[in-house]
């Protein structure tokens, strides 16, 4: 009988490290312990957990009982929660007592839980104590699994992918497609050295994290990323290849530069980007500190890794998300599915083949209203160059008309980054009587002060045209998930919500 394949690394987290054969043993446990409660082939488990060992058994279990993790944003609510375990059809709740704790009176009691940290005398089940117990996987090879991602949401109820199962008989054919797709995207291969701080529940780190686990010597895990531990731990591990998104280059860059010196990052090959575009003045200044390494990925729990570029092509081409990743597909359409030529802006519609197809989980009706000749949309709007370069503009859905004239927010919101005051902003289009939108900036600056807005102003002036000046500029702490994307829809709605038009 054929035997899944075993992790490759050893894994640190909070500088315990569980090898290659332990992790191999507590996923196989967790698998049979899973099938034990009723779950098969292709069933789904919620998982709410920050980052840690559990993490690793539940992504081990799925390759190799092939059931579906579906991970939950422990920043969500209750209700969203509930919304999600239930949408998903989730058969038990992989959780811990801290995360239990402010949720306890509102979470669904009807699923069954597994508890990392129970309460001495709770009556979950403590997950130590209940893996302990199970029995190695005895069940039959299967085509793993990975994650049902569930989208942000931004466009109404988050919706689940799900990817259709691989045939065995292809297995083999679709897992070298993938190794050569991470290497390339992700820099992993056999024998790297990983640093991953981003959290799990995110897709990108997701399906980055289930790869390392795979292929790395070794993995190191973090809870969060903080700037100065992640500088310490690429020198303590002599890491090789690291995860991160735009806003942790932020950080990074306003550390003093007495700090960035101090620490040897030599080992560093490969960084990965994606989850959220990296504005051209970020990512020239990160490669000026660490050399040719950066590269950045354009992709989509859907879509998967589509597009790929690297620093050299960056500093070519800046503000590109590069070129089609092996045999992906790249078009632009209007929104009647016309193409458009070079240059002009439209939708982008992609196809990586190296991926299984997917739909909505309980609704193929809107995978089906996503795609155009074998391509989804997911409402990013951007243009190719005539060399073929993908430039992303903004989300359909972020775009906004004011007096006739089409801004994409992206844009200003790369601008106000390059600030030194700026931490983080959006740019959002808000009601006007005259023009039916106008710009609005809602900005985090620690030291904010009067005087800021004006400054801020001048600032966009000498680099964009007026009418994408915001009229109203804000401070505030935004709403926003741990890889730096901003919750916009909830911002939205605290502007439109007395108004009949909504965007």
């Amino acid at each position: 009988m054929m035997q899944a394949p075993q992790p490759c690394s050893t894994l640190v987290f909070e500088g315990t490290e569980t090898s290659a054969g332990q992790q191999h043993s507590r996923g196989s446990r967790l698998a049979q312990g899973l099938r034990a409660m009723g779950l098969q082939t292709g069933d789904v488990v919620a998982v709410l957990l920050h980052n840690g060992l559990a993490y690793a058994d539940v992504v081990h279990a799925c390759r190799i009982g092939g059931m579906t993790y579906c991970p939950l944003n422990w920043h969500f609510t209750a209700q969203e929660i509930n919304f999600i375990m239930g949408d998903s059809g989730a058969k038990a709740l992989i959780t811990s007592q801290s995360l239990l704790d402010g949720l306890q009176a509102a979470l669904d009691d009807s699923i069954p839980r597994l508890v990392v940290d129970a309460r001495a005398g709770a009556q979950e089940q403590d997950y130590e104590r209940w893996l302990e117990r199970q029995k190695l996987y005895d069940g039959p090879f299967v085509s793993p699994r990975g994650h049902m991602a569930y989208t942000s949401g931004t466009t109404g109820r988050p919706k689940g992918v799900v990817r259709f199962e691989v045939p065995l008989d292809e297995l083999p054919g679709r897992q070298a497609m993938n190794r050569r797709l991470v290497e390339t995207a992700y820099g992993l291969r056999e024998g790297a050295r990983t640093l991953l701080t981003a959290p799990i529940y995110h897709s990108a780190p997701s399906l980055y994290f289930q790869n390392a686990l795979m292929l790395s010597e070794l993995v190191v895990l973090e809870q969060r990323f903080d700037p100065e531990t992640f500088l310490r731990l690429v020198q303590e591990h002599r890491i090789d290849t690291a995860y991160m998104v735009p806003i942790m280059y932020v950080r990074l860059l306003r550390l003093p530069r007495e700090v960035r010196d101090r620490y040897d990052l030599s080992s560093l090959r490969f960084v990965a980007s994606t989850g959220a575009p990296c504005a051209p003045e970020v990512k020239k200044a990160m490669i000026e500190w660490l050399g040719l390494i950066i590269n950045e990925t354009y992709a989509s729990s859907e879509s998967g890794l589509v597009t790929f570029i690297d620093s050299q092509d960056a500093l070519a081409h800046p503000g590109s998300a590069g070129l089609p990743l092996l045999d992906a597909r790249v078009r632009i359409l209007d929104k009647l599915g016309a193409p458009l030529p070079a240059g002009e802006v439209g939708l982008i519609y992609v196809r990586q083949p190296a991926y299984a197809d997917f739909t909505y989980r309980g609704n193929d009706g809107a995978r089906r209203k996503i795609e155009v000749d074998g391509m989804v949309t997911l409402g990013d709007m951007g243009y190719l160059d005539e060399e073929g370069f993908l430039y992303v503009c903004d989300r359909d859905s972020d775009l906004v008309i004011s007096g006739g004239v089409n801004i994409y927010p992206a844009e200003i919101e790369n601008e106000l980054l390059r600030h030194p005051s700026v931490s983080d902003c959006a740019v959002l289009g808000i009601p006007d009587a005259e023009y039916g939108e106008r710009l609005h900036a809602l900005v985090e600056a620690p030291d904010a002060a009067p005087a800021l807005v004006s400054e801020l102003q001048a600032w966009l002036k000498h680099r964009l045209a007026a009418y994408k000046i915001p009229r109203g500029i804000e401070f505030c702490t935004l709403p926003r998930d741990d890889n730096g994307k901003i919750a916009k829809r909830r911002l939205r709605e605290q502007f439109w919500a007395a108004q009949q038009r909504k965007v």
